[in-house]
């Protein structure tokens, strides 16, 4: 049986002479989830944009049910029966299901938008697929889950027979993935293709029929999943074996680093998005944070990073108080901020890597010579890390605009994990990284927490949470519901329940997350 899409010999060269793609080979049978792994800047993502008509290729074919064809843009894949989900949905959040449906291809009466055949078209085509979703419900009021249907949805009304998945689990809840593998291995059933990008291993071999290895803009080769084992993907996927185990010792906590007290956020707003919030993070100690993404995670560690003002309550670094400092004061009491919106917080994108690298310590004596700048010693420092952190570039001269998303974070991280930190606030760090990377990032966290840094971690990849964690607090609907010591027994399920509020502690058992010594 013919493939129902087959890339051949695909190449794409940036005009900056960053090779993307080279020579790309590999096909797609029609009815099979297909999954796309490969470390960052391997070319995964310029790929699909290729096939997805974001880029033209260089060199090379893509053929489509036997035909070769050109792909000028989304609209053009869409003709072709190619949808892509990306990893940041592309809605309206303030119109409802409907109108995103439609947007682009509204149903008229006379001169106006039928919002009723809107709603019709909505509700038959979820029904068609088994996604059920409220076509009134606004985008906004939706969970992440939610959203990520309504994208599926919209792609499968367009007539998309090959969807395109971009990380579709790294936002929502073991519960929300587990439906939606449900809901895949059903458009599997229908005759649909699937194309599953992801870094977790464990999903892949879950789900997936086959899987093709990307690395250094290559294709390593295509193979059934069944004969691989997660070792053996990792090892493919970087080109050397890879723990599969966070190695580490018992944590030794010592005395509170971070004091949050009755923080409040969103008094003004129709709903609280942090609702007497308290805890303690220790010398010593990595606490994690649970929680689907939208319960007050962003909100509290943008208020202790400085990045926001609380409207009520009090943050403290070893007992002194820091409620609305400024960022370099922050930044002065010993705090490291990783952020999760790389492009806003993270990085200067029009700079080098070597000036995001030196752009918090700048000041430092060790980067001048007498009143001005030593380029030696700035290019020294900068390629220490690139090659520590595995940062893929031409040079420390390199724009960070120029890198791929997942080596953005890389200067991030880089340059945020030092040691004499006393607080590092690590916010979805590893989000986008391969997984030989993530490793590493992970060993750092843990040689920090060792020397005795405080580490306060938020991540939605569950599997890192509970790997790295001395213990975890759960948020739900802006409040602590739970506050979990016990790690190692603790199971990916149990903690989905308490991120969906199904269980919570009671205000007794989460008391102990405060502890005032």
């Amino acid at each position: 049986m013919e493939p129902i899409l087959q890339v051949q010999g695909v190449s794409k060269i940036y005009g900056n002479g960053i090779v993307a793609n080279k020579n790309v080979h590999f096909s797609i049978n029609a009815g099979e989830i297909h999954a796309l792994m490969g470390e960052n800047g391997a070319g995964k993502s310029t790929l699909m944009k290729v096939l997805f008509g974001m880029e033209k290729p260089d060199e090379g074919k893509i053929i489509v049910e036997g035909t070769q064809v050109d792909i000028h843009s989304p609209i053009d894949a869409l003709k072709l029966g190619i949808g892509m989900v990306h990893q940041h949905f592309m809605l309206v959040p303030s119109l409802t299901v409907a109108e995103n449906m439609i947007l682009c291809d509204e149903p008229c009466k006379g001169p106006f938008i039928s919002m009723s055949e809107a709603v019709a078209i909505t509700e038959q085509t979820a029904l068609k697929y088994h996604l059920p979703i409220d076509p009134r419900a606004r985008i906004s009021d939706l969970s992440v889950g939610m959203k990520q249907r309504v994208e599926i949805i919209k792609a499968l009304y367009r007539h998309a027979k090959i969807l395109i998945l971009d990380e579709p689990t790294a936002v929502i809840t073991p519960q929300e993935s587990e439906e939606l593998f449900v809901q895949l291995k059903k458009l599997r059933e229908m005759g649909h293709t699937v194309i599953f990008i992801s870094h977790k291993i464990r999903e892949v071999k879950e789900l997936c029929d086959r899987i093709t290895i990307m690395r250094h803009g290559e294709t390593v080769g295509s193979y059934d999943v069944d004969d691989l084992s997660e070792e053996d993907i990792s090892g493919l996927m970087v080109g050397r074996r890879i723990a599969k185990k966070v190695d580490k010792k018992k944590a030794e906590p010592g005395k509170a680093i971070l004091k949050v007290k009755g923080l409040y956020y969103g008094l003004s707003e129709n709903r609280l998005l942090l609702d007497n919030v308290c805890f303690c993070v220790h010398a010593g100690e990595i606490l994690g944070v649970a929680g689907v993404e939208g319960n007050g995670q962003r909100e509290l560690v943008e208020i202790i990073a400085g990045l926001r003002e609380a409207e009520k309550g009090f943050i403290y670094i070893e007992n002194r108080e820091v409620t609305g400092r400024t960022v370099r004061q922050i930044r002065d009491a010993g705090v490291s901020h990783i952020p999760q919106d790389r492009l806003t917080y993270g990085a200067a994108t029009g700079s080098t890597i070597a000036e995001n690298l030196i752009s918090d310590c700048s000041g430092n004596k060790q980067f001048h010579n007498g009143i001005l700048y030593s380029k030696k010693k700035i290019s020294e420092y900068a390629n220490k890390l690139i090659s520590r952190f595995q940062i893929k570039c031409d040079s420390e001269d390199t724009p960070v605009a120029m890198l791929s998303g997942g080596n953005m974070q890389k200067v991030v991280v880089a340059r945020e994990l030092r040691s004499n930190q006393k607080l590092i606030i690590a916010d979805q760090p590893t989000r986008g990284i391969d997984v030989g990377t993530a490793n590493l990032i992970h060993k750092q966290l843990i040689e920090l927490r060792d020397q005795g840094a405080a580490i306060l971690l938020i991540s939605a990849d569950l599997g890192e949470v509970m790997a790295l964690s001395d213990a975890i607090i759960v948020m739900y609907d802006s409040k602590i519901v739970a506050y979990l010591k016990d790690v190692p027994s603790l199971t990916d399920k149990q903690l989905g329940r308490y991120m969906l509020g199904v269980e919570q502690q009671t205000e007794e058992q989460i008391r102990e997350v405060f502890d005032d010594e």
